[in-house]
């Protein structure tokens, strides 16, 4: 396993973090997503440690708290020493069915700690993430709960998911003018066939120096080797059930077809390929890794240490190059010969 800082901290976590959102009974929506029980949650989560992830995340509404709780107990059964595991989970997601049991604000997310440590059978949350944009609370306020909530040891670190990139940004101006506890990580989508994250997101957090947590990087399972142009729908994958998160199809078939070959030749997987792909993005802190059974994580286990060459990269750069799109293309215009004299394209006078 390859450990890496969690953001700008100093916390170590593994480059592959076992997500947890398969655990559980899979009520609701999560029959499309998994239903692990204790026993099944035990093996994938001792698998894990022995393969040396320290990093579990988890959230607050994954099977209506069961996730937490399963984790916890897991960690319990397994013997694990909490100063070993680095947990994550979430708030924002609706709860229960009064007003006030979703979003983040200082109410919901004070309500929110206190439920998840109980079921975590812990007493604090190594990362806290608030789990989704809140266009109703402001950002001071959830900002201002979540230091309230360092401050107390009940969270050491805190992050965000799902943000849109002007937000973070402003977020993490109020921490720095507030002098209150700043977001050191994303969680995000990105995969091989959603590179979208690139076009803002990604040059905030490399010169914020905030952590990127990726989430799905299998695209739903799409990039697992099951899925190609000629078979869209197999029997046996999520995907054909529950179709997300979103992706353009035809950029990805056209990813696969260059996948394939490689793969094939390389004798390992196209999930293994795709996670490598992002295993050597600088930007990615860790790879968020979810199994229902252990097959499946032992072939993702592999993707660290597994090299692809730098022809391998390009291929699949090009294949999954996103289309130009404004501003982006008039920066390379303009600041060419800032960057690179060499390709300067207005003269001098």
């Amino acid at each position: 396993m390859e450990y890496t800082t969690l953001g700008g901290t100093g916390l170590l976590v593994s480059k592959l973090c076992f997500g947890t959102m398969t655990f559980g009974d899979g009520r609701g929506l999560f029959k499309m997503i998994g239903a692990q029980g204790q026993a099944d949650a035990d093996a994938l989560v001792k698998t894990s440690i022995e393969a040396g992830i320290n990093f579990f995340d988890t959230a607050d509404v994954y099977t209506e708290g069961e996730s937490e709780k399963i984790l916890g107990q897991s960690l319990k059964n397994l013997n694990v020493a909490r100063k070993d595991i680095v947990i994550a989970t979430k708030v924002y997601g609706r709860v229960g069915p009064g007003r006030n049991d979703i979003g983040a604000s200082r109410g919901h997310i004070m309500d929110g700690v206190e439920a998840s440590l109980h079921r975590l059978q812990t007493d604090h949350i190594d990362l806290y993430q608030i789990h989704a944009n809140d266009a109703v609370t402001p950002v001071e306020e959830t900002l201002r709960a979540l230091d309230t909530l360092v401050q107390q040891g009940k969270v050491r670190y805190i992050g965000c998911s799902n943000w849109q990139a002007w937000k973070i940004a402003k977020a993490l101006g109020i921490s720095e003018f507030k002098n209150l506890a700043r977001f050191d990580t994303l969680q995000a989508y990105y995969s091989i066939a959603s590179r979208e994250l690139e076009r803002e997101i990604v040059p905030l957090l490399e010169a914020e120096k905030v952590g990127l947590l990726v989430w799905s990087p299998l695209a739903g399972g799409l990039l697992s080797g099951k899925f190609s142009r000629d078979n869209q729908k197999p029997a046996d994958s999520r995907r054909s059930e529950f179709d997300f998160p979103v992706v353009d199809k035809e950029r990805a078939w056209k990813i696969l077809d260059v996948m394939a070959p490689m793969a094939q030749a390389r004798g390992c997987s196209a999930a293994r390929i795709s996670l490598a792909w992002l295993l050597a993005k600088p930007v990615v802190t860790s790879i968020i890794i979810g199994a229902k059974r252990l097959d499946q994580l032992t072939d993702n286990l592999a993707a660290v240490g597994f090299q692809l060459t730098p022809d391998e990269i390009q291929r699949l750069d090009e294949a999954s190059a996103l289309p130009p799109e404004y501003p982006g293309w008039m920066l390379g215009v303009q600041g060419a010969d800032r960057t690179d004299p060499t390709k300067a394209r207005f003269g001098r006078r």
